[in-house]
């Protein structure tokens, strides 16, 4: 079993290594790339060397920001991603903690209902985000239409994970003990169900982020203006850059989604006060 599992995990992570080890190389014409090192692809695809048509145009947040600081951020398809992505995670919490809590705490007409249409996927992201524009044609192109998009989307994840959570907690027992010591029922569930919660709520943001981050189909839907989300981003890159520097751009998200992920688990492992 452990020889399965290695042989398992190197074949998955080999593809990443060998694509992060490639993006310093100048050139890869035989079996592996050769040229180390350079940085050229990573300047190209961050905007540093000049606001190279795909790029993620660093350089011109950091000319910006100086002058319009809440402007400079949206230039770039790095940063308006991550917004884009953390709204979505937001409007997943807010709907989708309630929701999973609801459903693995109560009794009521429709809770079978309601939990098959919470852990199922709304609409494939193309059907999805042909509704929105036929639907709501002023609003699919904002980035609330692209954030509401994504929490759609991405619900079912956070749901399941926070309701699995819940289903392993003595819910009754812990809020009888809370409202008999006089917390109302809100300061029960906000200040001792919640953060009880803390990993199934932490693990769906970590899912529900990175998918948001990397959705493709209602991201080329919807988008009309702007600086490109991440996947769009990609997908330029890939259709119309070298391997080396789409090497370097595939990297970027590589370690743009391995932060996030870290810093999130950093967060559920030290815990999160709610008082």
């Amino acid at each position: 079993m452990t020889a399965v599992f290695a042989l398992t995990f190197v074949f998955l992570v080999f593809p990443v290594v060998a694509t992060f080890a490639a993006s310093f190389a100048r050139e890869w014409t035989g079996v592996l790339p050769s040229g180390f090192v350079t940085f050229t692809h990573w300047k190209q695809v961050l905007g540093l060397g000049g606001d190279a048509l795909y790029s993620l145009r660093l350089g011109a947040v950091l000319r910006t920001l100086p002058e319009n600081p809440l402007a400079a951020p949206g230039q770039s398809p790095l940063f308006r991603s991550m917004w884009l992505a953390l709204g979505g995670v937001l409007v997943n919490l807010v709907v989708g903690v309630p929701i999973a809590y609801a459903v693995a705490r109560y009794e009521f007409p429709g809770r079978d209902l309601l939990n098959a249409v919470a852990v199922l996927p709304l609409a494939p992201g193309i059907v999805l985000g042909i509704a929105f524009l036929r639907a709501y044609p002023q609003l699919s192109a904002t980035d609330f239409g692209l954030i509401v998009g994504y929490s759609l989307l991405k619900a079912p994840f956070m749901v399941m994970a926070v309701q699995s959570s819940f289903e392993s907690m003595p819910l009754r027992q812990l809020e009888e003990s809370a409202r008999s010591l006089g917390a109302s029922w809100p300061r029960t569930f906000i200040s001792v169900i919640v953060p009880n919660a803390k990993r199934g709520i932490v693990s769906g943001a970590i899912i529900c982020w990175a998918l948001a981050a990397a959705e493709f189909n209602f991201s080329y839907v919807v988008f009309s203006r702007g600086a490109r989300p991440l996947a769009l981003f990609l997908k330029a890159n890939i259709s119309n850059s070298s391997f080396l520097t789409t090497a370097a751009a595939v990297s970027v998200f590589f370690l743009l989604i391995a932060g996030v992920t870290a810093a999130l688990q950093l967060l559920g492992n030290r815990g999160f006060a709610t008082d």
